[in-house]
């Protein structure tokens, strides 16, 4: 009875060491590069849509692979304005604020905003519509993220995950 109750004592400790072995703390500070999947226009989105962005490399810790590439991660966008009349920009603004990994486990980012604005032209058009009445009505150009744009997310503080 002893010998069982010893090899199922000492069974469940390195099942124990085992698990433990497999969570990796992502310290803070990890860069994360991220890069849009689809192109985004201040004018075809709205403030609290959901835009995506994917990882481009595998992030490792200690010989684990802690965040995999291609892992699929949310922004928000904060801010949609689109060009206008009298030369005023378009500006878009998106906010990436954590990510939640295969394992259930979320990762919180640092400042991570992404900020694109059009050209502004209200001098232009004020200028020109002095001398040129239609003129006016020339737009600021349009705030347009690429597909493909890269973003670098910061991993906010000492995060425990589970790595594979």
């Amino acid at each position: 009875m002893k010998k069982i109750f010893s090899f199922v004592a000492a069974s469940l400790l390195c099942a124990q060491f085992a698990f433990a072995q497999q969570e990796k703390v992502i310290k803070a500070g990890t860069i994360v590069p991220l890069q849009s999947i689809n192109q985004v226009k201040a004018a075809d989105v709205e403030e609290g849509q959901t835009v995506d962005f994917r990882v481009t490399q595998d992030i490792m810790v200690d010989g684990k692979c802690v965040i995999p590439r291609g892992y699929l991660v949310k922004g928000k966008v904060t801010e949609a304005r689109k060009s206008s009349l009298a030369g005023t920009k378009g500006r878009l603004a998106i906010n990436i604020s954590s990510m939640n990994l295969p394992s259930g486990d979320p990762v919180f980012f640092t400042n991570t905003d992404v900020r694109i604005n059009g050209k502004n032209r209200t001098p232009l058009a004020v200028v020109t519509g002095i001398f040129l009445w239609p003129c006016i009505f020339i737009p600021g150009s349009k705030a347009v993220m690429p597909a493909g744009y890269d973003v670098q997310a910061t991993v906010a503080s000492n995060t425990t995950v589970s790595a594979k």
